[in-house]
């Protein structure tokens, strides 16, 4: 039968056979996995005993759990606040930094730092900042002002914003390459004819600069989005003591999953709030090659 075969059907033939091992461990790893949690969102388990079928038992109880939307609320807000903060920094420093010559890949290197940090050393270092006086580093700060010492873990109002500021910092190095890499790629006979026909600073920011980095800014939008909506490392590590923060404050969706698998002991509910974590990425996805394609 092989004989028989043409040569383009050969070469299809020896291209699945490569890739036969690579597909077949990636279903394995990625999407037996993900069928088996959607299987177990509708079983009731403890982890150790048998599976009992419950139907969308779980799923009605996340529906009824004014925790859950407590906690998605948190995990939007996450979103909302950290994806444009992060967005505007990255490119005002990237903007100016692709500008500055001097010491020019140390500062680079300098920003890009942090995202190599462990996220957990980081976020018990900022834990330290926060603590009131005499330890914290901002209270302390605070009070050689005369300025009364602020609960930044501790307050319903501050907790979450206090969670976002080291989460937000720490990717800024990412971000910041990403976006020196799409503006070197902009030809620079662009601006040569701006110069020449005397156009304003903004106006070649606005009409020339932007526009041609649509691409890099769809991908920085959409890889700092799906990482806010699973931010985790941060939030457990900074609300050790309190985890979620006063009144699950700070808590997002990634953090109630594990408090509900590996505190609650109740893998069933843990894994349909997986997949309604799932289907929001899958959304934003979505939304990512809408935009590709108007592109």
């Amino acid at each position: 039968m092989y004989r028989n075969l043409s040569i383009k059907q050969k070469q299809i033939v020896w291209a699945w056979a490569f890739l036969a091992l690579p597909v077949l461990f990636y279903g394995v790893i990625r999407f037996y996995p993900t069928g088996n949690a959607i299987l177990i969102s509708f079983q009731d388990w403890n982890l150790l005993g048998e599976r009992n079928w419950s139907g969308l038992e779980n799923y009605i109880k996340l529906w009824n759990d004014p925790v859950f939307w407590k906690v998605f609320k948190n995990t939007f807000l996450y979103l909302l606040l950290g994806t444009p903060i992060s967005l505007v920094i990255s490119f005002v420093i990237a903007y100016h930094l692709d500008q500055l010559r001097f010491m020019h890949g140390f500062l680079r290197m300098l920003y890009f730092l942090p995202f190599m940090t462990s996220a957990v050393a980081m976020a018990w270092v900022w834990r330290w900042f926060y603590q009131p006086v005499p330890i914290g580093l901002f209270n302390n700060f605070l009070a050689s002002l005369g300025i009364p010492q602020i609960e930044f873990l501790n307050s319903t109002t501050n907790a979450l914003p206090s969670v976002l500021a080291p989460a937000v910092w720490a990717g800024l190095g990412f971000q910041v390459i990403i976006f020196m890499a799409g503006l070197r790629a902009i030809p620079r006979s662009y601006y040569e004819a701006a110069r020449i026909d005397g156009v304003s600073t903004w106006t070649v920011l606005s009409e020339i600069t932007l526009p041609l980095l649509k691409p890099t800014i769809v991908f920085i939008v959409v890889f700092s989005s799906i990482g806010f909506l699973r931010i985790f490392d941060h939030v457990f590590n900074m609300t050790t003591n309190n985890p979620g923060g006063p009144l699950n404050a700070t808590k997002p969706l990634v953090l109630m999953i594990y408090d509900t698998a590996f505190t609650g002991y109740d893998m069933g509910y843990a894994a349909a709030q997986t997949v309604v974590l799932f289907v929001i990425l899958l959304v934003v996805s979505l939304i990512q090659l809408r935009i590709l394609r108007d592109r």
